[in-house]
């Protein structure tokens, strides 16, 4: 158990933190899955899509007030019918939403469907914390916010880092190997929570009685942070996420010194 603790803290300490909010931070937090890559370059799309229609309603307007303004026309036009200019209005936004659209149904399909997994890790949410349980490994943490005091004890971010429940050295992170494909099913153990990491451009809902699953590949280690995202009572602010991602035979070794036994864990691609 002394062993189990000291190499966690030890492989913690060895970590750079990846994924975390930043003060006065307007964008996206740096992408560290292949799923956040798309989401970020599907916003950049949208984003210069929406511009461009901003700037030509408002062209036009321009245009139509100047041109069109009782001082400029005495004689103001008396027609209320135009086929092209309606044909256009309508033709013009269908293929707008064709352009969004079919990027955005690949994007559903990419986070929907789970790959063959390399581990599968279930995270259930409680009124505040979680747990996390690796059904292979016969292995189970609990998650619980560090307090303030301890935090700055530890040269550790409030609000984000987390604590097992059995020494405040030890974080209460969801450890995974890197570069390998982690499947998370989420539940809830009493209301509904959503467990979610902004780096990893996951969300998805805990909600007791069902199973839901999402799924993530990070290829670089280091410490990623997140937060329970639906509103689940009065501490729902103090439920922090933190995942630490370790290279293979790191994560190989937390798993026997947590079991005892000697597993071992194929290398995993990092294309």
């Amino acid at each position: 158990m002394i062993a189990s603790i000291l190499h966690a803290a030890l492989a913690a300490a060895s970590l750079p933190v990846m994924g975390a909010p930043e003060d006065g931070q307007v964008g996206f937090q740096q992408a560290a899955t292949p799923i956040m890559e798309m989401l970020t370059g599907f916003h950049l799309w949208l984003l210069v899509i929406i511009t461009a229609i901003v700037l030509v309603v408002l062209g036009l307007m321009l245009w139509a007030v100047i041109r069109y303004n009782a001082k400029v026309r005495k004689d103001p036009a008396k027609f209320s019918h135009n086929t092209l200019v309606e044909v256009i209005w309508t033709a013009v936004p269908v293929l707008i939403l064709v352009v969004i659209a079919v990027p955005s149904f690949k994007l559903l399909y990419y986070q929907d469907v789970v790959p063959e997994a390399d581990l599968t890790v279930k995270a259930t949410g409680y009124q505040w914390y979680w747990e996390y349980s690796y059904p292979d490994q016969d292995i189970s943490v609990t998650s619980l916010m560090l307090p303030e005091e301890e935090a700055e004890r530890l040269d550790r971010p409030y609000l984000l880092a987390t604590w097992d429940g059995t020494d405040y050295a030890n974080a209460g992170a969801l450890v995974v190997p890197a570069g390998a494909v982690v499947r998370v099913q989420t539940t809830g153990a009493d209301v509904i929570h959503s467990w979610t990491v902004p780096a990893f451009g996951v969300k998805t809902d805990a909600i007791p009685g069902r199973l839901n699953e999402l799924w993530f590949r990070v290829d670089e280690p280091g410490i990623y942070f997140g937060q329970c995202s639906e509103l689940c009572g009065k501490d729902h602010a103090y439920m922090p996420i933190e995942v630490h991602v370790l290279p293979t035979e790191q994560f190989t070794a937390w798993v026997n010194e947590q079991t005892g036994g000697d597993t071992q864990l194929a290398a995993a691609d990092t294309q």
